[in-house]
Formats: structure tokens, C-alpha cells, sequence
């Protein structure tokens, strides 16, 4: 069985197109060699600047001779049908077959296909490859319509087994398949030929081409660290960058250079970046000193002065490159020390967005947001308030402006700068964090008040203007926020009723993007049962007395619902009078639509915690809780407290892991599902009423004795929230309701003792519902 070795040379492939690529080859050859019938033993891929290189072991040397019986229309049926089956067999009419079927003679053909060669095969699927590669980006060159990412210099396709190799005759745009290529460009740039992935990649290494590009990043690595340790230092881990250099290099040479005494006052983190970004140099770092005082960089050739002049440039690019980085840092610690006043004027004419406003007012909506926050996480109102207010000032500095990454990160030194409390100032940092599953979540106080109210006034504005995630569109990064909040949440364990906090949000909204009059609206356009619930309705009434001063310009001689009995100066309103503001001022819209601009408060809130609970199931997921347990938690009361959520979900998961608990849970769904049915059938609800003096067995009467022994157990378990020990008194309903299920019938002749044993039900029903809705559980 012949091995194939594949290789395509060009010009230099960007590094960070590489991976994909080798991953493309292997899979677009393998799957059309199988589609053709060959089978192989094994397959690897492999890549360098400039080559793609793909090595097949164990290929069959033909495919298979294959035979299909195809049936086809019956031998009377009209010719229009007999030739459009022909033409799909690509038979004559004296090829085929007539037999006898069920409903009479059928033409049946019958096609063979031999064997093909594998050569002949390879031929076909790589010119199919390398003309349909699906590069992100392609180029063509000269007079020829070939599109490949870099222009394409050479093919190597070569057949071998223990009689030798013999290459596979391909051209492609005049490019002709061969066995030879070229090491490396500068090292070793003839040509010479190899006779099977053994050979090639000896030849390659001798030509000082390391064909693996974990080969690469090992070596890289290693040495890296050698030069670190030779002098005391210790190489910044980048796995990313790593990858990136290892795919820039066909002979990686790490060569150590030290940073000016000059720059080592800037930021570590100002050093890290621009050496990364600029010049893709490794970061040295003194433990000793805590300073990053090194670089390496890792050069593509041996040189005989054993890489000085090289580094010489590097460091002149580099001394550069931090010239600009120093004269950043001066000019923004100057304008931090000044307090920054600068840079929050700038962003009033930065747009976020342009149905939200500027990220001034942006910024003063999580502010208003992060104080209300503060109590709830254990945070200084004043301090979050004041974090919230600085955090994003940085993006109008000059080194954010030349590294958008350090965003935050400059922050924390800017506040620091301008004497800020160190609380203030991480909050600052940590405010965007954390920005995917493997970011660390913060857990200072102020800095969760500033991140949660971040990610939430993201949330409740782009809900506002339906910009919300569509499929697998997310342009605003909306799931991410809101795993955020999840992970925020529960992280530090916060009790906050969300609800409560997306309608503060919405307000802060409403109050920097709309007049009093259209957010009056708002709140007269909630539903009554909606006004009725204070958990929506007192932050709308707190709304509307943040504008006291201006509602108390209202011309009240209009009003025919006693406003002038209202307390303006009281700190809280109450739901009668707020109803009557609400409705006074309802009909006082001056929109060019007559209507707001944003959707009403209730669908708001409600369209986002269902969002945060899909985000919430999905994290879950990962942790071992199914969806359906989630949802059965979700339908009982206080799913807007996450922490609740998930301690609920937890634990009933446990408990459906043991025997007790899939047995129990299937006594719960049946005694539901009999409930269900005779509900319907008798057009009454069976929820009250059951009583042990009507039980006719000693299964009914200790069904009885567990429930009033369970119930207030759990009752009590449940309102102290310990969901363990509640869903392990429920548990013990098991084998009671199992064996009354056993030996009772409930829908006997009698009809009081029915109604009794219907209403017993109801009662364990009603038990499971104290910890979750379990007609929701599959199983």
C-alpha cells in the first residue's frame, strides 16, 4: 500500500492563517480520496511560512469495482420516463433489465464502475483542493486565474511504496507536480528531490527547515527560557504570541536583548504590549525586581556574528517604538494628575451609540447604576459612584489610543495618578472583567458594583432599541455581557433580585435619553397587574421622583386626580398617587410619532431575564444540570435571584442522580398527570380537602402521615433556603407514594372517596412544587 506525500510551496503564508489551513488540507484530501473509494491507514499535516505539506500512510493502490442495481420505470410506462432514466444511468436502452415486480415488468439497470488507480484518483482531488482552498483571503497573480494566498511556486505529489515513488502527473495553471523543493530561503535556497515523507523531512531539517510547527514552538520556547535563566530572569508566558512567531520562522534562532534603563519606569504592561504588537518580541521579567528589563526575539537565520547585528536593529526599532510609548505615558499622567477633566469632556462628543448617546452619558447612567449596586455587594456607594465616573476615561488618553487592549488596564494608573482610593482605581481595571469563560471575575466589592452595572446598562440600552442577538449574530457581544453578569452573580454570590436591577437600568435610560413626559408614559402603559406588583412599579415611582422639581412645576389646576394632595418632598410615593402622575401626564407626549422611542418597561424586563436565563442554562450545561431541571426551577418563584436559581437547580439535580429521586420523580409526574386528566374530565381543580378519616388502606393513611410530616419541613427548608435538606425531605416521600400507587385506585366508584384520593394528590403535587415544577423534568 503506497504512502502520499503532498506539498504546496509559495510565498510566505501569514502565520495566523497557518493552523486552519494544514487542518483544510488534511481534511479536503482525506474526505475526497474516501469519497473516491481509497482508504488510508493514517494522515498528517504540517506547515512553515511557506509551505502546506500533508503525508498519507497505508493508501490503497486502487479503489474498489463497484456494481448498483438501480430500478426504474415499468417496461410500459410512457418513453418520456424510460429516457430520463437512462439519462440519469447513463445507460442504453439494451443495457437494461426487465423483471418481473409486484405490479408487473420493471426496467432495472445495473451500473458498474472498475477500479480506479490511486494516482488517478490524488490527480483529481488535489486539483479540486487547491482550486476551491478556502483561504479567508486569496490573491491571483501573472496571466493565470489560479487564486491561492500567496502566489504559488510548486507542487510535490508523490506516490511511494517499497518499489520506489513516482510522481502523480498533475499541472495546475503550468504549474507541474514534481519531487523537489527548496529548503530555506536564504540558508539553504537550492533545490533537491525526495522520494517519500521520510526523506523529505530529513532533507528539510538538513536544509534548516523545521517542517513541525509544534517542533517549532518547543524549540522556541525552550531556548527562550534558557536565556532567560542565564540571566536571572524569567520569559512572560504567550502561548498566543508563541504560535504567531512560530508560524513567521522556518529556523527559529531566540535571540536576548535587554530594554534601556530609560523605559523600565513605563507600565510593565505598556512594555509587554508594544513589544508584542510592534515587533513580536517575548517579555523578560526580573523576579527580583518585579520589571520587565528583557526582551527576545526570535530571528529566521543563522548569522556568523551569531545573531548581534540583528539584535542591534531590533533594539534601535525598539528604543523607537518606546520613545512613543514614554512620550504617551508623560502626557497622560500629566492630564491624570490635572484630575482628568479633559478626557471626561472628550467624551461627550464620542458616540456609543446613536439611539444611547454619547459615552458621557453612558458613563453617568452606570454611575447612577453602580451606586444603587453598592449596598447590594457590599460596596461604598460613594466609591462605585466615583469608580464608575473614571473607569472609562482612559479611552480618550493617547497610550489607549495607541493600544486599544490596555483599556482599563491604564485606567487603574491614571486613578492612582490622580489620587484615587486603590478600590477606585481596580475598579477601573477590573470593570470590564470578565470578558470570556476563562477570564478571572472580579471580586472586590467596588469593582463587581462597576462591572455589573457596566454590562447591564449594555444589556437594558441595546434591548431598547431591539438590537438584540439574532442565530449566531452577535455584533454587540450581548451573550458575553450577559454571562458576565451570570458569572458576576454567582462568583461572588450576590442576592439581587435582577428584575429590580434591569428596571433600574431602564430608567437610568429613560432619564438621560427622554423627557419627563415620555417616561410618564412608560409607566401608565404598564399592564395593571404589572402596576400593581411594586417589584416593577417602585422603581418607576423613584424615576419619576428623581424629577420632582420639575413635576412640581406641573400646571396641577389642569388635573383632575388630586396631585395636590401629593407629598413631593416625601422620599417615597406612593402607588395610588404615582398612578395618578403616571396617568396625568400620559397624554403629554410631543414624539414626532406619538410614540416613545423605547419598548414599555415590563416587556423590557421580561424579554431580558428570560435571555439571562437561556445564557444561564447554557452555563449550567457545562456544569452538569440539565436544561429541564433548570427550567423546572425557573418556573417557581424567584427566578430573578440567580444565586437562589442555581442553589435550587443544584441541589434538585443531586437528588435526581440517586434511585429515591428518579423514583420519586416519576411518582410526582404521575400523580400530576392524574390529576391533569381528571381536572379536565370534571371541570373542577382537586387542591384542597383531603382528608384521613375517608382513607380505606394503610397505603392512603401513611401517604398521609408522610405528608404532614414532610410538608412543614419543607416549607421551613425552603424559606430558609437550605434546598438540600429540602429536596432530601421530599425524597422521603418516595416509597409512601409508591406503594399507594401500588395498591390504590383512585378512580373507584365511590365518589368521596375519589375526590379524597384526588385531593390527596394535589397534595403531593403541591410538595413537589414547594422546590420545583417537576411536570417540566423529562424522565
Amino acid at each position: 500500500m503506497p504512502d502520499l506525500l503532498i506539498e504546496l510551496f509559495s510565498e510566505e503564508i501569514p502565520a495566523r492563517m497557518q493552523a486552519r489551513a494544514r487542518e483544510d488540507l488534511k481534511k479536503l484530501v482525506t474526505d475526497g480520496l474516501v469519497e473516491a473509494g481509497l482508504t488510508y491507514a493514517s494522515a498528517g499535516s504540517f506547515s512553515t511560512p511557506r509551505r502546506l505539506v500533508l503525508t498519507i500512510e497505508g493508501l490503497t493502490a486502487h479503489s474498489p469495482t463497484t456494481r448498483e442495481e438501480r430500478k426504474g420505470p415499468r417496461t410500459d410506462a410512457p418513453d418520456a420516463a424510460l429516457q430520463g432514466f437512462l439519462r440519469s444511468t447513463g445507460l442504453t436502452r439494451d443495457q437494461l433489465e426487465a423483471r418481473d415486480d409486484k405490479k408487473g415488468q420493471v426496467w432495472f439497470a445495473v451500473i458498474q464502475k472498475p477500479g480506479r488507480p490511486a494516482s488517478e484518483i490524488v490527480a483529481e482531488v488535489l486539483e479540486t483542493t487547491i482550486r476551491n482552498f478556502p483561504w479567508p483571503k486569496s490573491m491571483r497573480w501573472g496571466a493565470g486565474a489560479l487564486r491561492w494566498v500567496r502566489p504559488l511556486q510548486s507542487i510535490i505529489c508523490l506516490l511511494s511504496d517499497e518499489s520506489g515513488a513516482a510522481v502523480v502527473p498533475l499541472e495546475i495553471e503550468g504549474i507541474a507536480a514534481g519531487n523537489s523543493t527548496r529548503g530555506h530561503r536564504f540558508m539553504a535556497p537550492d533545490a533537491f528531490t525526495v522520494s517519500g515523507f521520510d526523506d523529505y523531512a530529513a532533507k528539510l531539517r538538513r536544509a534548516k527547515v523545521m517542517l513541525d510547527p509544534a517542533e517549532r514552538e518547543a524549540a522556541i520556547r525552550q531556548e527562550a527560557a534558557n536565556l532567560a535563566f542565564a540571566r536571572g530572569w524569567e520569559i512572560m508566558p504567550d502561548d498566543g504570541l508563541l504560535t504567531e512567531v512560530a508560524g513567521l520562522v522556518e529556523w527559529p534562532v531566540p535571540l536576548m536583548g535587554a530594554i534601556e534603563d530609560r523605559f523600565l519606569s513605563l507600565p510593565p504592561e505598556v512594555l509587554q504590549t508594544s513589544m508584542k504588537e510592534h515587533q513580536k518580541f517575548f517579555s523578560a521579567r526580573n523576579p527580583k525586581t518585579g520589571r520587565i528589563e528583557g526582551f527576545v526575539t526570535v530571528a529566521n537565520i543563522e548569522t556568523p556574528d551569531h545573531g548581534e547585528t540583528i539584535l542591534k536593529g531590533n533594539q534601535r526599532v525598539l528604543a523607537a517604538r518606546l520613545s512613543d510609548a514614554a512620550f504617551f505615558w508623560e502626557n497622560d499622567l500629566r492630564e491624570a494628575r490635572s484630575g482628568m477633566g479633559t478626557w471626561a469632556e472628550g467624551l461627550k462628543s464620542v458616540t456609543f451609540q446613536s439611539k444611547l448617546g454619547s459615552q458621557a452619558d453612558r458613563i453617568a447612567r452606570i454611575a447612577a447604576l453602580a451606586r444603587e449596586i453598592a449596598p447590594l455587594v457590599g460596596a461604598d456607594p460613594d466609591q462605585a459612584e466615583d469608580a464608575a465616573r473614571i473607569a472609562k476615561l482612559d479611552l480618550r488618553s493617547a497610550m489607549v489610543g495607541e493600544f486599544p487592549e490596555l483599556q482599563g488596564t491604564m485606567g487603574r494608573y491614571y486613578a492612582l495618578e490622580a489620587g484615587k482610593p486603590a478600590a477606585v482605581a481596580d475598579a477601573a481595571r477590573d470593570h470590564y472583567s470578565p470578558l470570556g469563560p476563562s477570564d478571572a471575575v472580579p471580586t472586590a466589592p467596588v469593582s463587581v458594583a462597576v462591572a455589573l452595572a457596566d454590562k447591564l446598562d449594555t444589556l437594558t440600552g441595546f434591548w431598547a432599541i431591539d438590537e438584540k442577538p439574532t442565530g449566531s449574530k452577535d455584533p454587540f457581544a450581548l451573550r458575553r455581557a450577559a454571562l458576565g453578569v451570570i458569572r458576576l452573580v454567582l462568583g461572588n454570590g450576590v442576592r439581587v433580585k435582577l428584575c429590580e436591577v434591569l428596571s433600574e437600568s431602564y430608567f437610568q435610560l429613560l432619564d438621560s435619553r427622554q423627557s419627563l413626559e415620555q417616561k410618564t408614559f412608560y409607566v401608565a402603559a404598564l399592564p395593571e397587574k404589572a402596576q400593581d406588583d411594586l417589584t416593577y412599579y417602585h422603581l418607576a415611582v423613584s424615576s419619576l421622583i428623581r424629577n420632582a422639581r420639575e413635576a412640581r412645576e406641573l400646571d396641577i389646576r389642569e388635573a383632575d386626580w388630586g396631585l395636590q394632595n401629593l407629598d413631593w418632598d416625601s422620599p417615597v410615593i406612593s402607588v395610588a398617587g404615582a398612578k395618578k402622575l403616571a396617568k396625568f401626564r400620559a397624554g403629554r407626549i410631543n414624539d414626532e410619532e406619538g410614540k416613545p422611542a423605547y419598548p414599555p418597561l415590563n416587556a423590557v424586563v421580561s424579554d431580558l431575564l428570560a435571555f439571562f436565563h437561556d445564557r444561564l442554562k447554557v452555563y449550567l450545561r457545562d456544569q452538569g444540570i440539565r436544561h429541564d431541571i433548570i427550567d423546572a426551577v425557573i418556573a417557581m418563584p424567584g427566578n430573578d435571584d440567580l444565586v437562589l436559581l442555581v442553589n435550587r437547580a443544584t441541589a434538585l439535580n443531586d437528588v435526581l442522580k440517586t434511585e429515591d429521586g428518579t423514583n420519586l420523580l416519576q411518582g410526582l409526574k404521575r400523580a400530576g398527570n392524574i390529576l391533569a386528566q381528571a381536572e379536565e374530565k370534571d371541570g373542577v381543580e382537586y387542591s384542597f380537602g383531603a382528608d384521613p378519616k375517608f382513607a380505606e388502606t394503610d397505603a392512603e393513611r401513611a401517604l398521609f402521615a408522610a405528608l404532614d410530616k414532610a410538608e412543614p419541613a419543607i416549607r421551613e427548608a425552603v424559606r430558609l433556603e437550605d434546598f438540600q435538606a429540602a429536596t432530601q425531605g421530599i425524597a422521603t416521600l418516595r416509597r409512601p407514594i409508591d406503594a399507594f400507587f401500588d395498591t390504590v385506585q383512585i378512580n373507584t366508584d365511590n365518589q368521596i372517596v375519589r375526590r379524597n384520593r384526588l385531593n390527596l394528590l394535589s397534595r403531593i403535587r403541591e410538595a413537589g412544587r414547594l422546590i420545583a415544577d417537576f411536570g417540566r423534568i423529562e424522565g
